[in-house]
């Protein structure tokens, strides 16, 4: 993975996420939350530490927050449920490191935090730093964890449509959208019809293919609020970095807290 691309990417998110959301004023919104690793005592651009983590639940408790299934915003944005409630936010988790189940895990049990995993599946029992199967069904299990696509092995789309010839790359994208579908599916006997964008990258051909690969909705990684009329298949999320900690983490949640019923 390209850490330095996604460190920009990161970065941008977190400016735009800000700056963005006094022109969307009148819209209702949720943000979702995007992290990556968490570790016990180190911090990093895509790791948090698991004292930092805990203090940001601490922060959404205190402000009267609540964390819901990454579910119930997709039917609220496809129209198959209402507008959550005001102060809803959800949490992502990217890639399938290890740490979700060592560090992660027992914070969201003992807190009883619902979060939904992208995943990509290439990795899962076979790279060392990743998950294993038995790890995701074992949190599964507990009814607080749901697992989506981080297509199959986290390409880079603009490396690869420039690398390959133009049937090469759609055969590449067809890969990398259906494979880890059909392999999740395989593993997890769960449904899979939603897809996080690796480094955030995503343009209308890869917005069709994903579609006619099954997948209902796409998340992004720009930044800003999930709300009605946003692009279905790039869904903004907010990304989390370990430099933000708890202090930094106050102006990306409430960015939007006046326009949704917040003080």
């Amino acid at each position: 993975m390209n850490y330095f691309r996604l460190g920009v990417l990161v970065v941008f998110a977190a400016f735009f996420s800000i700056i963005g959301s006094s022109s969307r004023a009148a819209e209702p919104g949720v943000p979702i939350l995007v992290y990556h690793r968490f570790d016990p005592g180190k911090f990093a651009l895509t790791t948090v530490t698991t004292a930092d983590f805990l203090g940001q639940l601490d922060w959404l408790d205190q402000h009267d927050y609540h964390v819901i299934p990454l579910q119930s915003v997709a039917a609220w944005l496809d129209g198959r449920a209402p507008q959550p409630a005001a102060r809803s936010v959800v949490i992502t988790v990217d890639d399938g490191h290890e740490s979700v189940y060592t560090q992660l895990y027992p914070i969201i049990l003992r807190r009883h935090v619902k979060v939904t995993l992208f995943i990509y599946p290439s990795a899962i029992s076979r790279a060392s730093y990743a998950l294993t199967w038995d790890q995701i069904r074992e949190m599964m299990k507990s009814g607080l964890v749901d697992v989506q696509s981080h297509t199959y092995w986290h390409p880079n789309f603009n490396h690869e449509r420039k690398r390959l010839a133009p049937d090469d790359y759609r055969k590449f994208v067809d890969v990398q959208l259906l494979r880890s579908k059909q392999v999740l599916e395989q593993k997890l006997n769960v449904r899979i019809d939603q897809i996080a964008w690796p480094y955030g990258i995503h343009n209308p051909d890869l917005e069709s293919e994903a579609k006619q690969a099954g997948y209902v909705m796409g998340y992004a990684f720009a930044g800003g609020f999930a709300r009605p009329g946003s692009d279905q298949m790039a869904v903004p999320r907010i990304p989390i970095s370990g430099w933000a900690h708890v202090k930094g983490f106050p102006a990306l949640v409430e960015q939007d807290v006046a326009r949704d019923g917040g003080e």
